[in-house]
């Protein structure tokens, strides 16, 4: 929970670029997810992650298990494979799950969940992430998301003065309506050109 005293915190998320990926002779989408953040509450002020759908699933069911008082978001509807290639039924998605990341982190109590971080910070699969948040593995959930950053080449290293590029993103907010996919050839189903973040404000 962000303290009541820490003023002008906020948490800015990201989901872009759905791509195909192929794996043991099954295709699927995944999306990016980014976050920008002065918040306390997160151990990297800027990251980027891949997630497919079924992992959205997973994190919404694993959060609703650990508190079953909280009336979670809806996730966007599944989509038959067939229709993947359609842009419109991809943009629906993507602005989905941002709406749905959105308002997950607007409750303090879900932000406090390490499922959640482990799932936005890190590349973990889904049963290494609740290893991790339940203490059964040698690494801790800060140092599971300190060793992705060192990992990850877009952000290799945590620095407060390399957030100042994002500036940008704590001084604007959006809605989801505008999402633009552009569908390429190839693997990839393109990005979201429009560099739109949704500013989230926890509630008090």
């Amino acid at each position: 929970m962000l303290p009541k005293e820490q003023k002008g915190e906020t948490i800015s998320v990201w989901v872009r670029d759905p791509k195909i990926q192929k794996h043991d002779g099954h295709s699927y989408l995944d999306y990016e997810i980014c976050i920008c953040t002065n918040s306390m509450c997160f151990t990297l002020k800027t990251s980027c992650v891949r997630r497919r759908f079924r992992e959205f699933v997973w994190l919404r069911q694993k959060l609703q298990n650990n508190d079953v008082l909280i009336n979670l978001p809806e996730l966007p509807p599944r989509i038959a494979f067939f229709k993947l290639n359609n842009r419109h039924n991809v943009e629906q998605r993507v602005c989905g799950l941002q709406e749905f990341l959105k308002k997950v982190m607007q409750c303090p109590v879900l932000l406090s969940d390490s499922l959640l971080h482990l799932f936005l910070q890190t590349q973990l699969s889904t049963e290494e992430i609740e290893a991790c948040a339940s203490g059964q593995t040698k690494y801790s959930v800060s140092e599971a998301i300190h060793k992705f950053a060192t990992s990850n080449r877009r952000f290799p290293v945590e620095e407060e003065e390399k957030t100042s590029h994002y500036s940008d993103c704590e001084s604007s907010s959006s809605e989801c309506g505008g999402c633009k996919c552009d569908f390429l050839n190839g693997e990839s189903l393109g990005e979201i050109h429009e560099e739109r973040w949704t500013k989230i404000l926890p509630t008090k």
